[in-house]
């Protein structure tokens, strides 16, 4: 019989390790790709956030005009979820994905060589459709392949991921400007859909059996909405995040207008200042992955709106003072970093609400959450560049609509 010293590692031992460290590098590999998928949103959205004003002055468009292009794009994003959801909880989640992700490479392309504002407008509504596949079959293969408090951790490590890319969009955009004109910036992002669209086909695997895909057609995906719609606590959880979804994108669409036209930084330094309130979201978000499994997401719901209500306050309460930037930068940074709170909580909360169906209740989740930029985002356009108002208006009031909706819906059940 033989004998192993104390410290020795066996051959079968080794394979052990070696296994486990080739299980943990897939599954780190396969997070980054679904959080890479995930960010479809911000990344469509706030690379080209610093060159909107060149793009409005280069297709002699009006600021409302030009901020059409990103509510196009929320529009593409918000209801081809719709389509993608259920199609993958019928379909499969990889089919689907990759047509999706070949769709956003060449509608990106096809927005490099856009001649009006108008045509941009479609080809960025199209990109959004497309790029809403990535964001509703992503959180579809985390209800398949993870349950419990796994859902939430992974969830916020999703927003992590989508928190790290409106970080490195805005900062990539505005180098950019520096080389080549917001043409170039749909350039990469075609590059960036083509290497997912790579990594989709090369590195994910089907995690939908056969056998529990949804049957019956059109008449199942209604009855699957129905019974989501009739849900309070779901209902609840996707009105708060169309309320503060409509927040976010007041700020996305308004502050590059507010930053550079009416204070008069450069589009760099707009950059640096959208990368720093990124960061804030990037670190809530892991405060939520540690809290989860000790803190309720109903909780930490809460406490996210919590936050978030009075900090929204504080901005129209500093544009009203004109307290300037050192009145307004504080205030968006404690508004826009609290997401990382509510978001991943909203989601986990909801989706929980459906296993069985997690395609359809991700499409729901995440129509509503784009809607409310849908219509907030050309709102923020309507008083033109001079002042900074309307987009004040619409983050206080909606994030305090999210705390009353979350209290009346979720908190009361």
């Amino acid at each position: 019989m033989s004998e192993t010293s104390p410290g020795s590692t066996t051959s079968a031992d080794a394979s052990v390790i070696q296994s486990s460290s080739s299980e943990r590098w897939r599954r780190a590999s396969r997070v980054t790709l679904l959080g890479a998928l995930s960010a479809f949103g911000p990344l469509s959205i706030d690379m080209y956030l610093p060159s909107l004003p060149a793009l409005s002055h280069d297709l002699s468009a009006s600021a409302s005009a030009a901020q059409l292009t990103l509510s196009a794009c929320l529009l593409g994003l918000a209801f081809g979820q719709i389509v993608a959801g259920p199609l993958s909880d019928a379909l499969g989640r990889r089919g689907p994905l990759l047509v999706g992700m070949a769709m956003y490479a060449l509608s990106s392309f096809l927005c490099t060589i856009a001649p009006s504002v108008y045509l941009l407008v479609f080809l960025r509504l199209l990109q959004g459709i497309a790029g809403a596949a990535g964001i509703a079959i992503a959180r579809a293969i985390v209800r398949d392949l993870y349950t419990g408090v796994a859902v939430a951790r992974v969830f916020s490590l999703l927003v992590l991921i989508s928190g790290i890319a409106p970080i490195l969009a805005p900062l990539l955009g505005g180098f950019l400007l520096r080389f080549t004109s917001w043409r170039g910036v749909f350039i990469v992002l075609a590059l960036v859909g083509a290497v997912l669209f790579l990594g989709v086909a090369f590195g994910l695997d089907e995690t939908l059996p056969v056998s529990q895909r949804q049957r019956g057609g059109l008449r199942a995906i209604v009855t699957v909405f129905s019974a989501l719609l009739g849900d309070r606590v779901f209902v609840g959880c996707a009105l708060s995040l169309g309320l503060v979804g409509a927040a976010l994108f007041a700020y996305i669409s308004g502050s590059p207008f507010v930053v550079q036209d009416i204070y008069g930084l450069s589009p760099q330094v707009f950059s640096l200042i959208f990368g720093a309130n990124s960061l804030g979201i990037a670190i809530a978000s892991q405060i939520n992955g540690r809290l989860a499994g000790r803190v309720s997401a109903r909780h930490l719901l809460c406490a996210g709106l919590a936050i978030m209500a009075p900090a929204g306050l504080a901005v129209l309460l500093a544009v009203l003072t004109h307290s300037g930037l050192p009145g307004l930068l504080p205030a968006l940074f404690v508004t826009i970093a609290s997401l990382g709170i509510v978001f991943p909580s909203a989601i986990t909360l909801g989706m929980n609400r459906s296993p069985s169906a997690a395609g359809s209740a991700s499409a729901l989740l995440g129509v509503l959450q784009f809607s409310g930029g849908v219509i907030s985002a050309p709102l923020v356009g309507v008083a033109g560049t001079s002042t900074a108002l309307p987009m004040a208006l619409i983050i206080a009031v909606s994030a305090a609509g999210a705390l009353l909706v979350f209290i009346v819906l979720v908190r009361g059940e």
